[in-house]
């Protein structure tokens, strides 16, 4: 069995800088792990490339020749890369092991995670292959300013889920840049009651009951929970490791205790 991570979130969240951070601690451990570009527009890469997507198609080319912009460009060549699961993709997984462990860097274009079943399509073509695959949002914490920021981000990573119906780790990252985390707290163990309170504020009378449903799901039901990611700390890269390979199953025959990388944070998870 192999596993994989999908890596997605908005343009400009971190997304190949997580996956180099990434692929540098787990060799700095001794793990192996292979990153795979999906991001046709992509130019300059801090990891190296085991699979590239540009090989098949490049959004320069598509451009160029079919005249379309830069979005309608991108969304063309993933509909080629849909097109091709059978031939190039199975190709290049031929290269790899029963029990290796991919991440794909994809792009930041939502509709691929929200709409278009592009994504959805290929992550079924790598459980077809008996690969166990999470996806891992990453979403900017300095977006996170006031509570209707952090309501937008939720429900596009709530959006996501439904899309890709799949086990699901939502990271805050850039933390090594934030400069004020005074008020991250109030997101990471939100309090309903005090967001609803917030967004009532910010938003029209008119939409008080909107307001409150949102925050139910959001707050009551844990429908969207984040980890901050710190790329400074390398137990903050451990613990968010820790937490996919739980939900990938990866290592399950090892003896791994998550308790204990909590307790090594004081109990609350990764420091930030």
């Amino acid at each position: 069995m192999g596993y994989a991570q999908l890596v997605i979130g908005p343009a400009g969240s971190g997304k190949s800088t997580y996956c180099s951070s990434l692929y540098e601690h787990c060799e700095t451990i001794g793990r192996t792990m292979h990153v795979v570009n999906l991001d046709p527009a992509a130019e300059i890469f801090n990891y190296p490339v085991a699979m590239d997507i540009r090989e098949l198609i490049s959004l320069e080319t598509v451009m160029a020749d079919l005249g379309l912009g830069p979005n309608g460009g991108l969304m063309y060549c993933m509909e080629v890369l849909e097109d091709s699961l059978h031939d190039w993709v199975d190709e290049e997984l031929e290269n790899y092991r029963d029990d290796d462990y991919l991440i794909f860097d994809c792009p930041g274009q939502i509709e691929l995670f929200t709409h278009v079943p592009v994504l959805k399509n290929f992550v079924k073509h790598l459980q077809q292959k008996n690969f166990n695959v999470c996806v891992v949002y990453l979403l900017d914490s300095q977006f996170i300013i006031d509570v209707t920021k952090f309501i937008s981000g939720c429900m596009s990573s709530l959006s996501a889920m439904i899309q890709l119906e799949l086990p699901h780790v939502n990271i805050l990252s850039k933390m090594d840049l934030l400069q004020d985390k005074s008020h991250i707290d109030d997101y990471l163990d939100p309090e309903p009651r005090t967001l609803l309170a917030e967004l009532n504020k910010k938003m029209a009378p008119q939409f008080a009951k909107l307001n409150k449903a949102l925050i139910e799901m959001v707050g009551e039901f844990g429908m969207v929970n984040f980890i901050p990611l710190d790329l400074r700390k390398e137990r903050s890269i451990q613990y968010v490791l820790s937490q996919i390979d739980v939900c990938i199953q990866f290592g399950e025959d090892a003896d791994v205790n998550i308790k204990d990388k909590d307790d090594d944070f004081g109990g609350d998870g990764p420091d930030m």
